[in-house]
């Protein structure tokens, strides 16, 4: 016993050891004075990270009230597990393999947050360790987040929490080190066409969408989801106002997430809010339109999916396009998300809250939809008019499709392996009792609603 405890406290020692040294060495470096403007940047940034981390709120909210009472306490400890897990993951090697060194595929340097300098900047312009890593862990903890709600009401919490290390510390990062951190897609060039991502449609989206259809495949449908003839059973969330709460928590959030990419405090930060502002609006209510031709009602769960849709679709071109392009991106995602959720759900992939078409499917087109309607430079492109509907041509088009290939095809992979895994060691399914009893009280220890038990007597 005494051997073992000196193991662990020797184990402690390292890790701490470890934590000790990392970003210490920016003393040693030459100091940069920055300006205002550096100034203001960084604030911008860190301000809009926290509107992004408040994203965690709107997705427990939307999938909570799409899915049942007897597992609401289960969600939301799924989504506060994506927040802890997802940002240490990420702090320990999912940013160094995000950004480190100039691999085609995966970073290798700046572990734990090593090398850098945690109180300034090295140059005009820059964004500090500190905010730099603020705001990319958000981002990733929103990517896994995205998967949850497919895999809600039968998962294993211990297995999903598996699954969001995996995702935070390996999937994610090396999308954004093939994109982003200036990897494999990156240096993909056609003619004058690059690759362009402003803010993450196909690296954030689209990742944890396709994360989400592996995890949905590999867990099955819920239990009474289809009926003996195959056809989907519709199973009410319990609590829409919830829902729509988490999509208006989203909305604002997502005034973070685009127009915090620009990295900088400049005018291009209204004008990006504005395109995500249209897209939104325009992505609810074409699916309005489109629901309410197809059954003859506008539900208002579509309705908050449609305009999650508009918000997927304008994030990869909302530096690019003018406003006019942003609304019939948004709309057209709008559209696309009815059908997609329809085909799923005929197809037995059963996702409680639309993970798989809001993020998927419409994080795909936002990405394709640069190739037909960029008209301004993005700090990507390179150059104005890239657009097929411009006069730019086909090769931006087709580097946009070519980067939705490699992203679904590594995503889909890698996390097909990880839920097999899973599925086959500690195993990824609930047994049906417990889900038919509800994971709250079984897997956490309490129910969301607990009945009033005090008496007067």
């Amino acid at each position: 016993m005494r051997k073992r405890a000196l193991r662990i406290i020797s184990g402690l020692g390292g890790v701490v050891a470890i934590l000790a040294v990392t970003p210490s060495i920016g003393f040693a470096q030459e100091v940069y004075e920055p300006t205002t403007q550096d100034i203001l940047n960084n604030i911008w940034v860190f301000l809009a990270g926290v509107l992004v981390f408040f994203m965690q709120a709107g997705f427990a909210l939307v999938e909570a009230g799409l899915t049942r009472a007897k597992n609401v306490v289960n969600i939301f400890a799924k989504n506060i597990a994506d927040a802890v897990v997802g940002v240490l993951a990420f702090f320990a090697c999912g940013f160094a393999f995000a950004y480190g060194g100039d691999g085609d595929i995966i970073g290798t340097s700046g572990f734990f947050l090593s090398g850098g300098d945690a109180f300034g900047i090295a140059e005009e312009g820059a964004l500090s360790l500190s905010t730099d890593f603020f705001f990319q862990s958000v981002f990733a903890a929103t990517a896994v987040t995205i998967a949850s709600g497919a895999m809600a009401e039968r998962t294993k919490f211990t297995s999903y929490l598996i699954f969001s290390v995996a995702m935070c510390a390996f999937i994610y990062p090396v999308v954004v080190h093939m994109t982003w951190g200036g990897g494999l897609i990156a240096d993909i060039n056609i003619g004058d066409a690059v690759f362009s991502d402003f803010a993450g449609s196909g690296i954030v989206h689209m990742t944890g969408g396709v994360a989400a259809f592996m995890g949905a495949l590999f867990l099955g449908p819920r239990i009474g989801k289809y009926g003996p003839d195959g056809k989907p059973r519709a199973i009410p969330g319990h609590n829409i106002p919830f829902a729509m709460l988490g999509v208006f928590i989203l909305w604002i959030g997502w005034f973070g997430f685009n127009p915090g990419s620009e990295l900088i405090a400049d005018f291009e930060v209204p004008r990006i809010a504005l395109n995500t502002m249209l897209a939104a609006t325009s992505g609810a209510g074409a699916t309005a339109i489109t629901i309410w031709l197809k059954t003859g009602k506008p539900d208002v769960a579509f309705v908050g999916n449609g305009a999650l849709a508009g918000l997927v679709a304008i994030t990869a071109g909302c530096g690019a396009f003018n406003y006019g392009m942003s609304a019939v991106v948004g709309a057209i995602g709008g559209v696309l998300v009815v059908f997609s959720v329809l085909f799923f759900d005929r197809i037995q992939i059963d996702d409680p809250v639309g993970a798989v078409s809001v993020h998927g499917v419409v994080g795909a087109w936002g990405v394709i939809a640069i190739g037909l309607f960029a008209q301004y430079d993005d700090a990507f492109l390179g150059r104005p008019d890239a657009g097929l509907l411009y006069g730019g041509g086909i090769e931006q088009l087709v580097v946009q499709l070519l980067m939705v290939l490699i992203i679904l095809v590594f995503v889909a992979v890698t996390s097909a392996a990880l839920f097999a895994a899973i599925k086959f060691t500690v195993g990824l399914r609930v047994s049906v009792e417990e889900e038919v009893e509800g994971l709250d009280v079984i897997e956490h220890g309490l129910p969301g609603y607990a009945p009033d038990t005090v008496s007067i007597h």
